[in-house]
């Protein structure tokens, strides 16, 4: 997996669902029916660039791959494609 620059994390998962919540760090929330789910990742203002280990705890906590991380980022897997797999998972009951 190559780097992301952290900018270009933010606005992709902001484009698929999340809601960014800023603070000290921003943090993105997935959103389920308009609603802050438990899904959510830390974007660090101090940090450029996500690097493989970086990617693969963003992942962790979205409770995908990094395979579908990159997915959700570039656009093949859509808010309904990741809502179908947390579902399929029962990450979320709805």
């Amino acid at each position: 997996m190559a780097t992301r620059k952290a900018r270009e994390i933010k606005e992709g998962l902001t484009k698929k669902g999340f809601i960014p919540v800023e603070g000290d760090h921003t943090f993105l929330f997935f959103s389920v029916e308009g609603r802050k789910s438990s899904i959510r990742t830390k974007i660090s203002y101090g940090i450029k660039e996500y690097g493989d280990n970086l990617l693969s705890l963003v992942a962790r906590q979205l409770k995908i791959s990094t395979k579908q991380l990159d997915d959700l980022l570039d656009c093949p897997l859509s808010y309904d494609d990741y809502l179908a797999i947390l579902k399929t998972e029962k990450i979320i009951m709805i």
